[in-house]
């Protein structure tokens, strides 16, 4: 299992102030052969006709030294995960949970704009100070 990144409070108490059930902190996902760890799960029932909303979410701070480093790692993460996510539980969603100032600065840059459409990244911004979510991208 590795480390909780620094806003994994933030996020998950963002997401229980939208009323999402935290249901796996971290989520354990075994796909053929190979296990990973994604930061949280939630459920939300979005209305007795339409059942529930799953999703997984992927945390992550860009407070290392390289953004764009993060962004490759983070990027590479998001592929694996979605992958197994489908072979397992398709019916779960997957974002990148990203800050505010970094969406609005470098998720901007049209490489990372571009990147983020080619692979089809859906994208939950926060805002660390208020702990809320202030934008889902999808």
């Amino acid at each position: 299992m590795t480390a909780k990144d620094i806003f994994h409070d933030t996020v998950k108490n963002a997401l229980e102030k939208e009323e999402w059930k935290i249901t796996d902190d971290p989520f354990f996902i075994r796909s053929l052969e190979i296990g990973f760890y994604i930061d949280l799960a939630a459920e939300k029932i979005i209305g007795a006709e339409k059942g529930e909303q799953k999703i997984a979410v992927e945390i992550k701070s860009f407070i290392a030294s390289s953004t764009t480093s993060e962004f490759h790692r983070a990027v590479g993460q998001f592929m694996n995960y979605r992958l197994a996510l489908q072979n397992q539980e398709p019916d779960r969603t997957l974002f990148l949970a990203v800050p505010k100032d970094t969406y609005e600065t470098f998720f901007k840059i049209p490489f990372v704009r571009l990147a983020v459409k080619e692979y089809q990244i859906r994208i939950a911004v926060y805002d660390p100070e208020k702990e809320v979510i202030v934008k889902w991208e999808i």
